[in-house]
């Protein structure tokens, strides 16, 4: 047997880490150096002591030749001690795992010792894929029990991510599906099998087998997860019909190694920054899961195949032959991508792909279904587990929002929503508080796919419109712009061009149109009760206007046949606003669902084809009653009158009177309406420096028309497109103005 390195060579740089450490803090107090560095020394002598202690219980368990019990042996008794000790505490190094599971498997010791030796494999850094191979080909012997047998795949399922290699396990996939006849033990081999598939592994005899198991034991979740994987590589070869994406496919299969390892690399990475950013979940040992920072690193190759590749280029040999894969971890440059797209191996680690740009683009370039899946499965389970909201008593909300927000970034280079996330948001948003993740939650709702109307409805609305309703105007704010992101990334992703002539587009956006019809009336809806409840809040009120604007806009920048104007319970306290850069969005809004309708209209008479997505009279009546209401208010002083609206201004002299306003017929004009009154005082400050009263009624006439160009000169653009649009006299003498300026 080849020698064994010292297991203290890892621990080197860990002794090194806490000196600079020490020196770090000895500006808090010099008295504190000496202490500290006596401690450190303690700390040093026993991980020194631990190291030979676990020297002295690997190389006593390896000479064991025969059967030993453990009753009265107060020798093996210790080394078992100094296993568990060093492994709960440090890890074990790489060179340990070989010797420890060819104890534990080979039969020699009793089950209590090799159970034992099993529940402490916690890994330090990397277990070598070797001791896994060799401690498999124990497994074919059956010297071990099955319930040691079902403890080490159990083990194998919860450390398969610190395997360095998998291409000799991938080897011996048949061999693990020979344990699928067992039934103890089927639900944890389809979890390896699940972890090791490749296409090339799908074959149809396998797939009979997997039938055969479904017929005798039922729809069974992993025998489902299996067969969904084989249908996705070889859809040809697997032709019956499976079961939507189900909320669990394994079960718990980490036992006591999940905690014992996340307590392991928190004392070994530290709490410096960069440890953190990488292994933040590690500080909850009564989790259920793998914690999705362990996985954002892809582990480099060991050592031994790194030679391997440095001998073939001394050799002239490439890197990879066209038969080999590119390993992902020397993947660094786009063009490195380009190169080896069609030879790279996906990594098990899923987490990784959510930090690496390059594998994100791969995922999007290759199309893979069985990468989603896995995606699909992995990030279900730790939304599920980790949800801070849903699991009693979970301390670690920063890494959960961490997760989150990493989650979002992947979704906005990606362009798309994950499955997962949705079905996350579907069962968590009910039981929401509006509190925790707040920002991460509302960024993870502006990328929810495109679904049936109940779904949202029920799962996504209903519990926002409560939170929205009980909660403070900040948060509403923050529901809005979140809102108004689901709108644009909804329009963006579904694009339709509507002089296409594919027949077959009619129902995909007949869904679009329903789906954004049903978001924008919701908005509306929270909106109208917000400001009541808000008492017309002018900052509630711009975000309100701020969704609107994409909604005036979406028949002809994102070519979507609808258009819905805001309810009275959003145009009037917009229109009353004492906020003139509310009024003036307002006004540009206008002019945007005009220039739509007008250019909807001709459409309308010039391609037949888009007859079925015309839209309704009620559409351009609800404009032309808003439109008089503008009008009236703005420029012509008859909005009490004229406005034909059910919930507009219209009022009788009687009722005027009795408000004892004087001219309140021009309350709302341009030059008296609340929001525009400082430009009226300023304006008439430039033209009448030397008057010591303000005269309103100066301002018409030619000064009128000063006065608008004063407006247009201050900003107000929205109002001004909105004025030269919808009122004749300025519209002709702006176009007077315009033909005069051409040469």
């Amino acid at each position: 047997m080849p020698q064994r390195q010292s297991s203290r060579t890892p621990k080197q740089p860990q002794r090194v880490r806490h000196k600079g450490q020490t020196d770090l803090s000895a500006w808090r107090k010099g008295g504190r150096i000496d202490s500290e560095k006596s401690l450190q020394n303690h700390e040093s002598a026993n991980n020194d002591s631990q190291e030979g202690s676990l020297d002295q219980a690997l190389s006593y368990l390896e000479k064991v030749q025969n059967r030993v019990a453990l009753k009265k042996n107060s020798v093996l008794q210790k080394h078992l001690d100094a296993v568990e000790s060093t492994a709960l505490t440090q890890g074990l190094p790489p060179e340990g795992f070989e010797i420890l599971l060819n104890v534990a498997l080979n039969g020699k010791f009793a089950d209590t010792v090799n159970t034992r030796l099993l529940k402490s494999l916690i890994p330090a850094s990397v277990i070598p894929e070797n001791s896994v191979v060799k401690a498999v080909s124990w497994l074919c012997v059956g010297k071990c029990s099955g319930n040691i047998q079902l403890l080490f795949f159990k083990w194998l399922i919860t450390v398969f991510d610190f395997i360095d290699r998998k291409e000799q396990l991938r080897a011996l996939y048949g061999f693990f599906f020979f344990f699928l006849q067992d039934e103890k033990m089927c639900p944890y081999i389809c979890h390896v099998l699940y972890l090791l598939t490749t296409k090339e592994n799908v074959r149809p005899f396998r797939i009979r087998i997997l039938l055969d198991l479904q017929a005798r034991m039922g729809m069974q979740s992993h025998l489902q997860a299996l067969l969904s994987l084989y249908k996705l590589y070889c859809p040809e070869l697997v032709t019956i019909t499976l079961p939507g994406k189900m909320k669990t496919y394994f079960r718990n299969s980490e036992g006591p190694w999940k905690a014992a390892i996340a307590a392991v690399r928190q004392r070994n990475q530290g709490t410096s920054p960069l440890s953190q950013a990488v292994f933040l979940g590690t500080s909850r040992p009564q989790s259920r899961k793998r914690k999705w920072n362990t996985q954002l690193i892809i582990p480099a190759s060991s050592s031994s195949t790194n030679n391997l590749r440095e001998d073939r280029q001394k050799n002239g040999v490439y890197l990879c032959s066209t038969n080999e894969f590119f390993p992902v971890e020397q993947l660094q440059t786009f063009p490195q991508l380009l190169q080896n797209i069609h030879r790279l191996e996906f990594p098990s680690q899923m987490g990784s792909v959510l930090t690496n740009p390059l594998l994100l683009h791969y995922m999007n370039c290759v199309k893979d279904e069985s990468i989603y899946l896995r995606l699909y499965y992995w990030m279900g389970q730790m939304l599920q587990e980790e949800c801070t909201w849903c699991v009693v008593d979970n301390p670690c909300e920063e890494e959960f929002r961490s997760f989150l927000e990493t989650i979002y970034k992947s979704e906005c280079f990606l362009q798309e929503g994950f499955s997962a996330c949705e079905e996350f948001l579907y069962k968590t948003l009910p039981l929401w508080d509006g509190v925790n993740c707040r920002s991460e939650v509302l960024k993870l709702i502006t990328w929810i796919p495109l679904s049936s109307s109940s779904d949202l409805k029920s799962y996504i609305y209903d519990p926002l419109a409560q939170l929205f309703f009980t909660s403070s105007i900040y948060f509403k704010c923050s529901v809005l712009e979140s809102l108004k992101e689901l709108l644009q990334n909804w329009l963006n992703c579904n694009v339709i061009q509507v002089d296409l002539e594919l027949s077959s587009l009619n129902t995909t956006l007949s869904g679009l149109v329903n789906a954004v019809a049903e978001l924008v009336h919701f908005v509306g809806w929270i909106s109208t009760v917000g400001l009541r409840l808000e008492r017309n809040s002018s900052f509630l009120l711009y975000f309100i206007l701020d969704f609107y604007g994409t909604v005036c806009d979406m028949y002809l920048k994102y070519s979507l046949p609808l258009l819905i104007m805001p309810p009275a319970g959003v145009f009037y306290p917009a229109l009353l606003s004492m906020d003139s850069v509310n009024l003036n969005q307002l006004c540009y809004i206008m002019y945007r669902y005009r220039t739509n309708l007008v250019a909807a209209k001709e459409n309308e008479v010039t391609k037949k084809q888009m007859m079925q997505f015309k839209f309704s009279d009620q559409t351009y009546q609800e404009y032309n009653q808003y439109l008089t209401a503008m009008v009236g208010c703005l420029w012509t002083s008859s909005a009490f009158q004229k406005d034909i609206h059910p919930q507009g201004l219209c009022m009788d002299d009687e009722l005027l009177s009795k408000t004892a306003v004087k001219e309140v017929k021009t309350s709302f004009n341009i030059v008296y309406h609340p929001a525009m009154m400082g430009y009226s005082i300023k304006f008439l400050q430039q033209i009448c420096p030397d008057e010591p009263t303000f005269n309103f009624k100066l301002i018409k006439g030619k000064k009128w028309d000063w006065y608008l160009e004063y407006l247009y000169s201050q900003g107000l653009k929205g109002l001004k497109v909105f004025i030269e649009s919808s009122i004749s006299r300025v519209s002709q003498a702006s176009r007077r103005k315009a033909e005069n300026a051409e040469p």
